[in-house]
């Protein structure tokens, strides 16, 4: 295979993974008017009420906020393979944009009591998924960054499915199933 039909095979998985990228960050996104309700409560089906202060509810939507820019530049630099940007902002996504720089020592603890075990699981794995998709990045290995970047954007789906419902009413699992919707 020569290298100019690798690279259009490559440039027409990125573009693939792109329009489906961005068909779902648009329906994510149309959600976002609700901000102000998106960690105040969880879901019926997980038992647990998540009451922040205002001050930190605001620090965890504008971190939600840069995390959605962030994987939104990440699409177009996948089918440019710009991998110093996709590292960069794969980085910046697994050290938290905000959390990290940004909590006072009190907010850390209310953060810490007030969220499930489930939800701390989920929050590691993305953080490391994030991780694995700068070394990919870093590495230029384009297969494996469309792979960890569908992992990270998969992840996000399934927690704001299971702790963001209000927020994202789409994502709610209405208990029943009718199939493979693939």
């Amino acid at each position: 295979m020569s290298k100019a039909t690798s690279a259009k095979r490559l440039m027409e998985k990125a573009v693939c993974l792109a329009v489906i990228v961005l068909a779902a960050s648009f329906f994510v996104s149309a959600s976002q008017a609700s901000e102000a309700k998106e960690h105040e409560s969880q879901t019926k089906e997980k038992g647990f009420e998540l009451q922040l202060s205002q001050d930190l509810k605001a620090l965890l939507n504008q971190e939600m906020n840069e995390i959605e820019a962030g994987m939104m530049q990440i699409v177009p630099a996948i089918a440019a393979g710009e991998w110093e940007t996709i590292t960069n902002i794969a980085v910046k996504i697994k050290n938290s944009f905000i959390l990290k720089q940004k909590l006072t020592e009190k907010q850390l603890e209310e953060l810490h009591h007030s969220l499930p075990a489930d939800f701390v699981k989920m929050d590691q794995g993305f953080h490391a998924t994030a991780e694995k998709l700068a070394h990919s990045a870093h590495r230029q290995d384009a297969e494996l960054v469309n792979f960890y970047f569908y992992q990270l954007h998969s992840q996000c789906i399934k927690c704001h499915a299971a702790y963001a419902t209000e927020r994202f009413p789409g994502l709610k699992e209405d208990g029943h199933s009718e199939g493979d919707h693939h």
